[in-house]
């Protein structure tokens, strides 16, 4: 007859105590989710060096242009381009070289008169006076007992061969976002703006254990009953998959006060605790045990094939999951409940899962009662895909590791024949695309507001193309959003004239646009913006720098002028940060730019108009859940503050 205690190990083994209630996967996310909301950790700063796979702790906002200079993209020669207008094949025009050369990082010392014209090489600053550059090869040089000069036997547009400031990044533009995962691409960007450190979200620091008499540690001799503790490598390298930090405990024996001694320093240590094994059924579930006196079970029990003996728990708001102890059902519950959770606490977004169309190439048997997820291999065929099941069990370590995907039968299911068709979900393989497609003018404000939309998880991917390529976009139907700030000269009424049929407009906020002067230039100091303009066209020596014709300040500057074309009208760049930094820098001495610009680059501020920066949306995308979220962000007064703060009116 058996000992007393080996029989009351027995009956305690027949009592399953510890599977009081099998839930679905379903319910078993429900409760754990009530019971743990969890969030991204707080921020910490990296080296650059250190920062690649990090994400974002906060927006990075440029601190400076780039370029910040106007610069020539080709070797060749800074001109006017109103000195080149008469310039043919049959009448070729003359330019006088200045004696110098405007090698990169070399300031120019001479401004380009009329009739003049200064060496450029590629990435070299454009001097005071140039609005274009002649290539090389498209000039002939020559040399008389006044100098050297250069012949051109064709025009050149104003701009041409110009990179303007702030053209690639524009100070006070939100880069990059929070939240994002830094690439190398992005490293660059940081980089491009001067960012030596950068901050981001800590990763979750995550205890890993194991438990079980029977484990040995990789490396150490083998011994009968043994087994070497691959999930102990596995759940820790799949942390570092998920985005966490891994914290390698080693074995623990089954022992209870040895176990609850673990768990209590892994708690202290971590904000996530997994350990693998000991949750099954039987006197050796210590786990159970343990983890119910140090905190609270939520879930012990799913209705899930591989992962039945689940465990989620909640100790002090540290998450403790136990995983199964077979390889399988460890990884593929981890993949399930523990990657999404360390993913959410690192500030990663949730992956989609990518999914193809296959036939199931033989019958596959199932367990009713549980939803069982079938590893499968898939093999092309003439007729598509076909998904062959793989006939290895939850104890086997390298089921996960051939699979290209698995299929999921459900609960009252007991087999699926052969040639059904069947949904294969792909393993390790796709992401979330952006919820918020928006394509049009650039503006700080909508920075602000795409940050805000980021903190309730919706993710925007922004184009910067201008308010008329944003509303062609949104004709198309290709966009969400079209930001644009475009004034009918016909109506002198913002943006919503100029709507085509099937898109409506969403009121975003006002800009004040106005005068930009250096401070303390005598010419436009207290004065109107109608005084000022009216002086600066009367001295031919005030330089102006005018906006690309298309754009809503263009459209403002051309009524402003009233036909009249002062020196430096032909110098157009695409930007208010590049118009600001061209007065800022001596170039130019006036231009028309956007308040919040001016008072970034320190400029004067003459105001001109109020001009509406409002939203086109195709009537078809108005009832998206993304555009909604938007609509509504709008009329909160978080934002509203927001949008006030930085210079702008929100829209009544």
């Amino acid at each position: 007859m058996p000992p007393l205690d080996a029989m009351a190990a027995v009956r305690a083994a027949a009592r399953q105590e510890q599977f009081l209630e099998v839930v679905s996967e379903d319910e078993a996310r429900r409760r754990f989710a009530t019971a743990l909301v969890p969030r991204p950790l707080g921020p910490e700063t990296v080296p650059l060096g250190l920062a690649l796979g990090r994400v974002l702790a906060e927006d990075v906002v440029a601190g400076v242009d780039v370029p910040g200079f106007d610069r020539s993209i080709v070797d060749g020669f800074a001109v006017r381009s109103a000195d080149t207008l008469a310039a043919s094949e049959v009448s070729p025009v003359r330019l006088r070289l200045n004696p110098e050369v405007l090698a990169c990082g070399h300031p120019p010392a001479l401004a380009v008169e009329p009739g003049i014209t200064s060496v450029i090489a590629t990435g070299g600053m454009m001097p005071r006076g140039a609005d274009a550059v002649v290539m090389v090869e498209h000039a002939e040089p020559g040399e008389d007992d006044e100098g050297a000069w250069i012949a051109l036997r064709r025009p050149v547009a104003p701009g041409a061969h110009v990179g303007g400031a702030g053209g690639d990044i524009a100070r006070g533009e939100t880069v990059l976002r929070r939240f994002r995962v830094l690439t190398s691409r992005e490293l660059g960007m940081l980089a491009a703006v001067g960012r030596a450190e950068v901050s981001v979200v800590r990763r979750p620091r995550v205890a890993v254990l194991s438990t079980g008499d029977e484990l040995v540690a990789p490396g150490g001799p083998p011994r009968p009953a043994g087994v070497f503790d691959s999930n102990g490598a596995i759940v820790v390298a799949a942390v570092a998959e998920a985005g966490g930090t891994a914290i390698p405990l080693g074995i623990v024996p089954d022992d209870e006060p040895a176990l609850e001694r673990a768990l209590t320093e892994a708690l202290a240590a971590a904000d996530l605790v997994v350990l693998s094994g000991g949750t099954s059924k039987g006197a050796g579930d210590l786990c159970y045990r343990v983890v119910s006196r140090i905190g609270r079970i939520v879930v012990h029990g799913v209705a899930l094939k591989p992962g039945k003996p689940l465990c989620l728990a909640v100790a002090d708001d540290t998450p403790l999951i136990v995983l199964p102890g077979f390889p399988t059902s460890a990884v593929f519950t981890f993949h399930g409940f523990v990657a999404p959770l360390i993913r959410a606490m690192a500030g990663l977004a949730e992956t989609e899962a990518e999914t193809v169309e296959a036939r199931l190439a033989v019958r596959l048997p199932s367990e009713l009662g549980r939803t069982e997820y079938a590893m499968v291999s898939l093999v092309r065929s003439e007729t598509g895909l076909a998904a062959y099941p793989l006939a290895k069990g939850s104890g086997a370590v390298t089921a996960f590791s051939l699979a290209d995907g698995f299929v999921a039968v459900p609960a009252l299911v007991d087999a699926v024949e052969a040639g059904v068709p069947v949904t294969v979900t792909l393993i390790g393989r796709g992401t979330r695309p952006a919820d918020l497609v928006v394509i049009g003018s650039h503006c700080v404000g909508l920075d602000r507001i795409a940050g805000l939309l980021a903190e309730r998880g919706i993710t925007a991917k922004v184009l910067n193309v201008g308010s008329l390529g944003g509303l062609a976009a949104a004709r198309r139907g290709e966009v969400d959003l079209a930001p644009m700030h475009l004034l009918d000269p016909r109506t002198g009424t913002y943006n919503r004239p100029l709507l085509p049929a099937g898109v409506a407009l969403i009121p975003g906020w006002r800009r004040m646009q106005g005068v930009v002067f250096r401070p303390g230039d005598a010419r436009f100091e207290n004065r109107t913006a109608e005084e000022a303009v009216a002086g600066a066209l009367a001295d031919p020596s005030c330089l102006m720098v005018n906006r690309n014709a298309g754009s809503g300040t263009r459209v403002l500057i051309d009524g402003l002028l009233k036909g009249a074309r002062p020196s430096g009208f032909l110098n157009q760049p695409k930007s208010h940060n590049a118009v600001a930094a061209a007065v800022a820098q001596g170039r130019a001495d006036w231009g028309v730019a956007i308040a919040t610009v001016a008072r970034d680059y320190g400029l004067g501020f003459i105001p001109l108009a109020e001009e509406h920066y409002d939203f086109a949306v195709p009537e078809a995308r108005l009832d998206r859940a993304p555009v909604r979220a938007f609509r509504d962000l709008l009329t909160e007064p978080a934002t509203r503050a927001a949008l006030t703060a930085l210079g702008f009116s929100p829209s009544s």
